[in-house]
């Protein structure tokens, strides 16, 4: 056989078996895993927009002269805490990580929720267009959370299916078989409470809607 022919010998081998690993299966798992990633990644880009939104939401609140300033502080707090935990693609299959990521995002989630509850006690905070336009940018922002977390779940799900199930566990034992199942969001439990919201704070004799004792920070422009 000339080297020539020994050489396309070689090279339709190579096809064939490419050809043969593919049809079974071997590029399932991978291919799952980085689909997952991607929307690990539209998950984490929409928690980033309602956090670049808490700001000025707040700055907005505090413009209108709200007494109640605990809600407002924890709200910051939560922000912080939230912007604080970095979990990266690479960590999905870290238990502790994913649910210390989780926590800091639902407490951010209850304290918006406590901040919205409270406002609806300050009527000039319902015609102030620059807060209704930043509550219309967070309600929508939360809707895509929403999905972006129902879609991750769902592409985790087929993912982790397929590192247990035949044909493809045979490649999550061998070739694969550094892969690990990715968490799953689970349902908050408090979420399904509604927010509570002690206005025993305000000051003596103060009501919903007063003006505080020092003059506070004007609102921020709307983003």
């Amino acid at each position: 056989m000339t080297s020539i022919a020994k050489r396309l010998a070689a090279a339709a081998a190579v096809v064939f078996a490419a050809v043969t690993l593919s049809a079974c299966g071997v590029n399932v798992i991978p291919t799952k895993e980085e689909a997952a990633k991607a929307r690990w990644a539209d998950v984490q880009n929409q928690y980033q927009r309602r956090a670049d939104l808490v700001p000025n939401l707040v700055a907005t609140v505090q413009g209108a002269a709200i007494q109640e300033r605990t809600v407002l502080t924890e709200v910051v707090n939560a922000r912080a805490r939230a912007t604080g935990v970095n979990i990266t693609a690479d960590d999905l299959d870290d238990p502790a990580k994913f649910q210390q990521f989780q926590a800091a995002q639902n407490e951010l989630s209850r304290s918006l929720g406590r901040l919205l509850l409270v406002v609806e006690n300050y009527p000039q905070l319902q015609s102030n267009q620059n807060f209704l336009a930043l509550q219309s940018q967070l309600e929508g922002t939360e809707n895509r959370i929403a999905v972006a977390r129902r879609d991750y779940n769902a592409a985790v799900q087929d993912y982790n299916t397929s590192l247990r199930t035949f044909p493809t566990i045979l490649w999550a034992k061998t070739v694969h078989g550094g892969s690990r199942p990715m968490q799953l969001f689970q349902a908050n439990a408090a979420a399904q409470s509604a927010p509570q919201v002690d206005f025993g704070g305000l000051a003596p004799g103060a009501a919903p809607g007063s003006a505080p004792p020092a003059p506070v920070t004007q609102a921020a422009p709307a983003q």
